[in-house]
């Protein structure tokens, strides 16, 4: 009969192999190891070394960059002949369009139409008849016509939005294009103007005004006759103008010359 001594090894692995490599013979009873996440210091030093590689790879000038305003898409901006265009290839959006004389036709068109809003506030917007009765209004008529109570501030918005806001950006495009068409240094503060220009411009709404009174008037037709005074026409040539002026308006070329101007 055979007996095996206690210190023999009957599996053929030397004896110590569990020990040195523990789990390689058996499951490790401290279950899987946590992951190390790393210090705060170590975080730090990681984003230094991300922010030192963005900056280097931004170009050292940063005068000739255009951002475009609905994508965020940054580009190297160029000088331009008249007549071609630079768009955003993400949004198409225009970025650059100069134009031959362009800033003596935005001077002319914003003279026409401080001229049109001070004659469509005097003469008659609208007329109604019926029965024999005849009612004209105003454009101010009809931009008040909910001044009673708490909407008085409603009408107060609605006015300033048709009326104020496009008045004011045109006396700020004024003030600051005429020096520069004439060939004379900008006027002082020209910067702040026009950047205010620029910041009111969502906030004229005549064309929004002019496409609710137009479907106001097809729902009323039925009920009276209307007739459109001198003051809807020009308001009407308001709108149309204010569009062309945009379309003439190349503001890259604007903060160029005042760029210029300041340097």
């Amino acid at each position: 009969m055979r007996v095996d001594h206690p210190s023999r090894n009957t599996s053929g692995r030397k004896l110590g192999d569990d020990a040195a490599f523990p789990g390689k013979g058996e499951r490790d009873v401290d279950g899987p190891r946590e992951r190390a996440w790393p210090s705060p210091r170590e975080v730090l030093c990681w984003g230094q070394k991300l922010w030192g590689v963005l900056v280097s790879s931004l170009p050292r000038n940063l005068d000739d960059l255009i951002a475009c305003p609905q994508c965020d898409a940054l580009y190297r901006a160029k000088e331009l002949a008249h007549g071609e265009r630079s768009s955003c290839l993400r949004c198409h959006t225009q970025l650059i369009a100069p134009r031959k004389k362009a800033g003596m036709i935005i001077i002319m068109l914003s003279l026409s139409i401080m001229i049109l809003i001070g004659g469509a506030l005097w003469f008659p917007f609208l007329e109604i008849s019926r029965s024999g009765f005849r009612n004209s209004a105003t454009l101010i008529d009809a931009a008040l016509a909910f001044s009673d109570g708490l909407l008085v501030f409603l009408s107060l918005s609605v006015l300033a939005m048709i009326v104020l806001i496009p008045l004011l950006r045109v006396m700020l495009v004024l003030y600051v294009l005429t020096p520069l068409v004439f060939d004379k240094p900008p006027r002082a503060h020209a910067r702040p103007a026009f950047r205010l220009s620029e910041a009111l411009r969502p906030w004229s709404m005549a064309e929004i005004f002019a496409l609710g009174c137009a479907v106001s008037l097809v729902k009323v037709a039925d009920l009276a006759r209307i007739d459109f005074g001198p003051a809807f026409w020009m308001f009407a040539s308001v709108v149309v103008i204010i569009m062309v002026q945009d379309r003439y308006m190349c503001r890259w070329s604007v903060w160029t010359a005042l760029d210029e101007d300041r340097a």
